[in-house]
C-alpha cells in the first residue's frame, strides 16, 4: 500500500500521541509512571518527556522482578486471564498498563479489575538513559509476524510488525535495557502506519521477559500494541519468539493476536541489522566549537526556519573565520528575510573578533546559543527561543564528525525543531509560534568548488536533507558532484549509511546532483528504494551574497528560504517501481547553490 503526501510540508507532526498507560500527556494529565509513547516527539524524548507532561499521580510500588508475579492483587473477576494477571501486577510494581487520559491511579487498576494500587514513585525500568561521552548504543532490526482478532470480529488478520530498535548502551543481558523503537505495521484490511513508535523493555533475565509498546493508527485513530515475550530456560527458543499482545485503544482493549520471529527466514537478517553506533549526544554538545586554533578553517551555525502565520522564511548565518595566512581569526554573518509579498531583504554583522564561546556562536552581541538566537544586523532584529524536535542528524558520515578528515563536515544537532519569539525588519515584526526549521553546523576548510544544499521538512516529523558538492581538493574537483542525503522517516534514516549516496558501492550506484538554477535535481537508488527530487529556486524568491574563504578566495551562494521542491520515493515491489510516499513543497523549502 503506498502512501502519497502533499501540501506545505510545514508540520511538525503531532506530539499528543497515546504514553502507554499515561493517557494522553499532550492533555497533560494522566498517571506518569514510566516511559511510554508520546507522538513524534515524544517517543524520542523518552520516559522524561512523559514524567514533565503528567499532571496525575506517580503510580507503582514494589520492587521489580519475579516478586511482582505474586503480588496480592485483586482482579474482581473470576475469569482474569494470565496476561490480565501480569498486568495488573506491573500496575503495582511502577510499570504502566494502558488506560485514556486523566483517569488517574485508579484506571491503571481498573485496566486489570485491581482493585487497589499502591501509590509511590519508583524508576522507571524503560526511562531513557542519558548518552553520555563516547558511549555507544546498540540499534537492530527486527520482524514479526502473526494474526490478531479485532473486537467484535469473528475472523483473525494477519499482522507483519517491522521495528528499527535503538537503545543508548550496549545491551546489557544480565539487567535491564530500556529502548526506542520504530517502524511500521501492517494489519491485513485495516492497518498500515510506516510511523509506528514506541518502547522496549529488554531484560531477558533479570525480569525474564522482553516487553514490547508500540503505538500505531488504523482508521484515523491511536492504537497501542502491548504485549511480552516471557523467557523461560525450559523453552528458550519458543518463549524468545513468540509475542503474545493485546491491542489497546484509550486503553480499552480492542483486540488480542500474536506475532512470532522467523527463524528460517528471519535470524541471519536479524544478527546481521546489529550495531553499536558511538552515541551521538545531545543538541546541546553538538552545539560545542570545534576550532582549535589551526589556520585556514571556517566554522558555521546557520538557522533557516519557516513562519507558517505569514508564510515568510528566515535564515541567520553565524560564521568563524580563521585566515590561511595565520591571521587573526574573525566572527562574521548576516541574517535575511524572504516575505511571502516582497523583495528579500538581508544585513551582515561583523567583521568582528573571535570570542570563544562555552557552546554555540557569539560575537558582537549576537548569539547561537543551545535553545536561543538573538541579535542584530542593519534594521534586522531578532529573538527566538529554539526547541529540538528530533535526534540529531548526521548528513556526512558521524566519523567526518568526530575527525576532520575530509574537507568539510555538516551535521544537524537537531534533523527539526521549533521557533518562537519575534524577529523584526524596517516596520514589520513576526512573532513565529512553533514555527517549523531547523539549525545545522559545517566545520572545515572552507566552501567547495562547488555545491547545492536542501532542506525540507516534509510534515508529520519526515525530514529531507541534501549537500551535494565538488571537492576543491586536486583530483576531487574533476569529479561529479558528492551527493549526501538523508531522508529522516519515523526513527528510520534512509539510506541507512552516509556513505552509501555519495560513493555507492565501489564507485557503483552512487547518487547523482544537476547543479543548476533555477532548477536543481538529486537521483538515486539504494535498495529496493529509489528517489528523486526536483528543487526550484525562483530568481524573485533567491539571495546572492558573496564573502570570502579562509584562502581568501571569493565565493558566492544563492540562497532561497521560499523554495519549492518535488521528492519522489519509489519503492520496488513484484517486479516494478511503485510509489511509497510524496511530497510537494511549496514555498517552505529551505535551498542553496554555490560557487567559488
Amino acid at each position: 500500500m503506498s502512501t502519497r503526501r502533499s501540501g506545505t510540508g510545514t508540520g511538525t507532526g503531532k506530539n499528543t500521541g497515546t504514553a502507554v498507560g499515561a493517557g494522553r500527556t499532550g492533555d497533560a494529565k494522566g498517571v506518569g509512571v514510566s516511559g511510554g509513547t508520546t507522538g513524534d516527539a515524544g517517543m524520542r524524548a523518552g520516559a522524561g518527556a512523559v514524567a514533565d507532561a503528567a499532571a496525575g499521580p506517580a503510580v507503582g510500588g514494589g520492587t521489580p522482578g519475579d516478586a511482582d508475579t505474586r503480588a496480592a492483587v485483586d482482579t474482581g473477576t473470576d475469569t482474569a486471564t494470565d496476561h490480565d494477571m501480569a498486568r495488573a501486577a506491573d500496575a503495582v510494581a511502577g510499570v504502566r498498563t494502558p488506560r485514556g487520559a486523566g483517569e488517574g491511579a485508579s484506571a491503571v487498576a481498573g485496566s486489570t479489575g485491581a482493585a487497589n494500587a499502591t501509590a509511590a514513585v519508583t524508576p522507571s525500568p524503560t526511562a531513557r538513559s542519558v548518552p553520555g561521552g563516547g558511549r555507544r548504543g546498540t540499534v537492530f532490526g527486527e520482524t514479526m509476524l502473526g494474526t490478531v482478532r479485532l473486537d467484535g470480529e469473528d475472523r483473525t488478520r494477519r499482522v507483519r510488525l517491522d521495528l528499527r530498535v535503538t537503545a543508548d548502551r550496549v545491551m546489557r543481558p544480565l539487567g535491564t535495557t530500556a529502548a526506542r523503537a520504530g517502524g511500521r505495521i501492517r494489519i491485513a484490511g485495516w492497518a498500515d502506519d510506516v510511523h509506528a513508535e514506541g518502547e522496549l523493555e529488554i531484560s531477558p533475565l533479570a525480569r525474564r521477559r522482553i516487553r514490547y509498546r508500540i503505538s500505531f493508527t488504523a482508521d484515523g485513530r491511536r492504537f497501542t500494541l502491548d504485549g511480552w515475550k516471557s523467557v523461560t530456560l525450559r523453552r528458550p527458543v519458543a518463549s524468545m519468539t513468540v509475542l503474545p499482545f493485546t491491542l489497546y485503544e484509550d486503553g480499552a482493549p480492542a483486540g488480542r493476536g500474536t506475532l512470532r520471529f522467523p527463524l528460517a527466514t528471519g535470524l541471519l537478517p536479524f544478527l546481521a541489522s546489529f550495531r553499536f553506533p558511538r552515541a551521538a549526544g545531545g543538541p546541546e554538545t553538538l552545539m560545542t566549537p570545534r576550532w582549535k586554533g589551526e589556520p585556514g578553517r571556517t566554522e558555521v551555525w546557520y538557522t533557516t526556519l519557516t513562519d507558517p502565520a505569514t508564510g515568510t522564511g528566515l535564515w541567520l548565518h553565524h560564521e568563524l573565520t580563521a585566515p590561511a595566512d595565520g591571521t587573526e581569526p574573525y566572527a562574521h554573518g548576516w541574517a535575511a528575510v524572504f516575505p511571502k509579498d516582497g523583495p528579500v531583504r538581508h544585513a551582515r554583522f561583523g567583521p568582528a573578533a573571535w570570542t570563544p564561546a562555552v557552546n554555540g556562536f557569539t560575537a558582537e552581541g549576537v548569539e547561537a546559543v543551545p535553545g536561543r538566537l538573538t541579535g542584530s544586523a542593519g534594521a534586522l532584529r531578532w529573538d527566538l527561543a529554539e526547541r529540538a524536535a528530533d535526534a540529531p542528524l548526521f548528513t556526512f558520515p558521524r566519523w567526518s564528525w568526530r575527525r576532520p578528515l575530509l574537507p568539510a563536515a555538516q551535521i544537524l544537532p537537531a534533523a527539526r525543531a521549533s521557533y518562537d519569539g519575534t524577529f523584526s525588519y524596517d516596520d514589520t515584526t513576526l512573532t513565529p509560534t512553533a514555527a517549523p526549521g531547523a539549525s545545522a553546523r559545517i566545520y572545515g576548510h572552507g566552501n567547495a568548488r562547488r555545491w547545492a544544499w536542501l532542506h525540507a521538512d516534509l510534515g508529520g516529523g519526515d525530514v529531507l536533507e541534501i549537500v551535494a558538492a565538488v571537492s576543491m581538493r586536486p583530483g576531487l574537483r574533476r569529479l561529479p558532484p558528492l551527493v549526501f542525503l538523508r531522508l529522516r522517516r519515523g526513527a528510520r534514516t534512509w539510506p541507512r549509511r552516509a556513505e552509501r549516496s555519495a560513493v555507492g558501492w565501489a564507485g557503483l550506484g552512487r547518487f547523482r546532483a544537476a547543479v543548476g538554477l533555477p532548477v536543481w535535481t538529486v537521483t538515486g537508488r539504494a535498495g529496493l528504494r529509489r528517489i528523486r527530487v526536483e528543487v526550484t529556486q525562483p530568481e524573485d524568491r533567491t539571495l546572492a551574497l558573496d564573502y570570502t574563504d579562509p584562502d581568501g578566495s571569493p565565493a558566492v551562494c544563492r540562497n532561497s528560504e521560499r523554495a519549492d521542491a518535488h521528492v519522489l520515493l519509489e519503492r520496488w515491489w513484484f517486479g516494478g517501481w511503485r510509489t511509497e510516499a510524496e511530497w510537494t513543497l511549496e514555498g517552505t523549502a529551505h535551498a542553496e547553490v554555490g560557487s567559488r
